[in-house]
């Protein structure tokens, strides 16, 4: 065995050219599987960093009647599952804000999470340094406490072990730092600084105001649909111990019902189907560089021929042939495979750097023991399969026949047939095949994403608008009517700025994620008293907004200051709604609409002043979101007198959006009025569409790579079996071109060869395509997955490649000599 495998060493050595190729090639395209695998394997597949993950769920609920697949968790619900349900074992709620941090040198906005006093348990969460909350810190009226994530303590205390008992100032109320979570821990990738107990309080707690998220910790042997129908069972009894929110009636006309989902499914959300499409295409590309091995290895065994035949001839058997040549394609698959995982690390860190938002988890993503087992299972995996065919092709003989022809074959005159390159001709139509399957997979997502980007998603000109958060924390001004009118303030002096074009706030921006909906009455259709009528999008607005952002106004306007000066009833809402509901835009003009449920008190009826374009709230990939804007501040809503929103997203346009000194300038603005006030999340319209766009482009941009390495690889492969056949036919196009062919007829004749292989696998690559491109359906917008125009559009581009690689080969065979062939041995 040591002998063989030191003749296998020096027979590589000896051909170092040879070698190199075939471990680069092979290297690549285990790299690009590697890469893909390290991300899924991060993503998905590895467990979520709590104890017993498995046993997690998060709490959702369905209401099919009103359109919602999941609907939130709310207060009523969460305190009967954790002391009723035989199905969980503890539940929490938490909920994700942003809270300004004042009091400790300059203001600052950070993410924060609110939880229940169970969560962190229930994850299996210790503090890293002082304690977690208790049961006591979230009861209401219990002294205000916060705990620090690990890098916020780093960086803004600088790691004191003193920290604990200091004060934190969080939207102008004082908490006391009573610990610091872990290092790694991420409460699912939120990347939130702060933690803080919601002391929710059982007595207000209702059947309603679905605000929260919730996780359960199922019991040992618990399935989920055991558990969904433990809820449903618990459903009634919530109704009746916390009423005054959702009645009987209209959970039933909801369709209302739990939805629970694997806490790991909710956490990778809808990125594993791209990720597993983008894994099967990185395995495509490693076929074709198996394809193009298994050409070259073909092509070095034919300088080998007469070795096998002489060691068969001398008792070799058919298998140990095999075995041996085997051996030799397993150890360049494993000097490949190390290769691989020095260009994985490289491509992981990229991948990582450039992988979007929509992907959870990066930070779990690495080339660890598991990813390195499947490098070695892949790279044996490449060995074996581009070495099954020179073992087949060269090993495969045994009778006497083939054996005396093998061994005369390096006689003067020898002339290889046709047998001799069919089996490269077949490797390069599979290459060409795959190569095509993958350029319709990014031409699809190609057309997908320049459709995405000619979508109106309800602004425009993206560049040119900056905004960010400002929140006016009623700890800080508790008077709504002075928060009102410091908001406007605000917005007269950010409308001051040198080069500011226009101003306006809401609070929630186009694509922003901030969205709220509930239940609106429509004046023309009362509803039943007791259901529940139609969810719709809301969003609170400030005059100047729709200028702003450049959403056309189609009829009537949109708002005044004098509005909220003088308490006037009125609405906006989008056309998309107006003609839902009356059937035009302009037939929505002096309607009327309020917020509420029927029967629950006298409704504030506000009139539809204007009817506005519409938005893509959801995503430019998803359809228009009907939408309602109210004014920001109101005589009522919600039951609140007066209504004033506090947290607004202020923006404005201006050719100087993206500079520093604008955003400085608008900072100071926002202090003139109050120190206390941080902004937070500044950013261009641009950045919150290119966000949007970041799954459409991640997934068009790997597509596109790999489709790209197979294209390379496909047309070396063409090249290479034409340029092989002019090498074994040299003699016979010596003889062709002696007997008066042309060199331009020699030419023809290699390119209709080259062309024939092309468009062999041109047509195998369109049937695999059709077959394969409905896998890509819920990845694409505006264009079908049979898309004529792509399909065409690939055919030709990769025949113009095949093309010009068979003119390439074809040069080299008409000018080759005749003197010279017919000399040649």
């Amino acid at each position: 065995m040591r002998t063989s495998l030191r003749q296998i060493v020096r027979r590589l050595f000896g051909s170092p050219a040879f070698t190199v190729t075939v471990v680069a090639t092979l290297a690549l395209g285990i790299a690009a599987t590697v890469a893909v695998f390290s991300v899924i394997s991060g993503v998905l597949l590895s467990p979520l960093p709590f104890h017993e993950p498995e046993r997690l769920v998060g709490v959702w609920h369905k209401a099919p009647g009103l359109g919602f697949d999941q609907v939130n968790q709310c207060a009523g619900l969460d305190l009967v599952y954790r002391d009723d349900s035989t199905a969980f074992e503890s539940t929490g709620m938490w909920t994700r804000e942003r809270s300004a941090v004042t009091g400790n040198g300059e203001p600052e906005e950070v993410e924060t999470i609110g939880l229940t006093a169970t969560m962190l348990p229930l994850l299996g969460i210790d503090a890293a340094l002082g304690r977690r909350f208790s049961v006591q810190d979230d009861v209401p009226d219990a002294p205000l406490t916060v705990m620090l994530s690990h890098a916020y303590w780093q960086r803004r205390w600088g790691g004191s072990e003193a920290t604990i008992g200091q004060q934190v100032r969080l939207d102008g109320r004082s908490r006391t730092v009573i610990g610091v979570l872990p290092p790694r821990f991420s409460f699912l990738g939120t990347g939130a600084d702060l933690y803080y107990p919601l002391q929710i309080d059982p007595s207000e707690a209702v059947v309603g105001q679905f605000n929260y998220q919730g996780i359960g910790r199922l019991r040992a042997g618990v399935t989920l649909d055991q558990a969904n129908a433990d809820m449903n069972r618990l459903l009634p009894v919530a109704l009746e111990r916390f009423p005054g929110g959702l009645s009987a009636k209209m959970m039933e006309q909801a369709g209302f019902a739990g939805a629970l989902i694997p806490l790991q499914e909710q956490v990778v959300g809808s990125i594993s189907q791209t990720l597993w499409i983008l894994l099967a295409a990185v395995g495509l590309v490693l076929l074709v560089a198996c394809a193009n091995v298994a050409n070259l290895y073909l092509v070095r065994g034919e300088g080998r021929y007469r070795e096998l035949a002489v060691r068969s001839a001398l008792g070799a058997t058919r298998g140990r042939l095999a075995l041996a040549l085997l051996a030799e394609s397993l150890i360049l698959g494993l000097l490949g495979g190390v290769l691989a995982l020095v260009l994985a690390w490289g491509m992981v860190r990229l991948l990582i750097w450039f992988g979007p938002d929509s992907v959870p988890r990066l930070d779990q993503v690495r080339v660890d023991g598991g990813v390195m087992l499947f490098a070695l299972a892949v790279s044996l995996f490449a060995g074996l399969l581009f070495g099954l065919f020179p073992a087949f092709r060269h090993a495969g003989g045994g009778d006497s026949a083939s054996l005396s022809a093998a061994l005369k074959e390096g006689g003067r005159g020898g002339s290889a047939g046709r047998e001799r390159y069919r089996a490269r001709s077949a490797l390069v139509v599979a290459q060409v095949a795959l190569g095509l399957v993958l350029l319709v997979g990014s031409g699809l997502m190609l057309r997908s994403f320049l459709a995405l980007r000619d979508v109106e998603p309800g602004f425009t000109d993206p560049q040119e608008l900056l905004t960010f958060r400002v929140s006016v924390p009623s700890a800080e001004i508790e008077d709504p009517h002075e928060a009102a009118l410091l908001e406007e303030r605000i917005i007269e002096r950010l409308a001051s700025l040198p080069g500011v074009e226009s101003v306006g706030a809401t609070s929630s921006m186009t694509m922003d994620v901030y969205n709220s909906n509930d239940a609106l009455l429509v004046e023309d259709f009362p509803a039943e008293e007791g259901s529940l009528p139609p969810i719709r999008r809301y969003k609170f607005i400030t005059p100047g907004y729709f200028e702003t952002m450049g959403n056309p106004v189609f009829a009537g306007r949109g708002l005044e200051w004098a509005d909220l000066h003088e308490a006037r009833l009125v609405a906006v809402i989008t056309a998309n709604f107006a003609t839902e509901v009356w059937g035009e835009p302009g037939a929505a003009l002096g309607r009327r609409i309020a917020d509420g449920v029927p029967g629950e008190e006298e409704p504030m009826w506000r009139e539809i002043v204007g009817v506005v374009g519409d938005i893509r709230d959801d995503g430019v990939a998803q359809e228009p979101v009907a939408t309602v804007f109210w004014p920001a501040a109101m005589p009522r809503f919600w039951g609140n007198e007066p209504f004033v929103q506090r947290s607004l997203s202020y923006v404005l346009r201006s050719e100087r959006t993206g500079t520093a000194s604008l955003l400085r300038e608008a900072q100071q603005a926002v202090w003139t009025e109050n120190a206390n006030l941080p902004l937070a999340k500044p950013e261009t319209a641009n950045d919150i569409l290119q966000r949007s766009l970041a799954h459409s482009s991640f997934a068009m941009l790997m597509l596109g790579l790999a489709a790209g390495i197979a294209l390379v690889l496909g047309s070396v492969g063409i090249y290479g079996v034409i340029s092989y056949i002019v090498s074994q036919r040299t003699r016979e196009i010596g003889v062709r071109l002696a007997l008066g062919a042309k060199g331009s007829d020699v030419h023809s004749m290699m390119v209709r060869y080259g062309m024939g292989l092309a468009m062999t696998g041109v047509v195998l690559g369109l049937a695999v395509s059709a077959l394969l491109s409905g896998t890509l359906s819920r990845m694409l917008y505006g264009v079908e997955p049979r898309d004529p125009v792509t399909f065409v559009v690939v055919a030709i581009l990769l025949s113009l490649v095949a093309l010009l690689a068979s003119t390439l080969a074809g040069r080299r065979a008409a000018r080759v000599d005749a003197l010279t062939a017919l000399r040649a041995e």
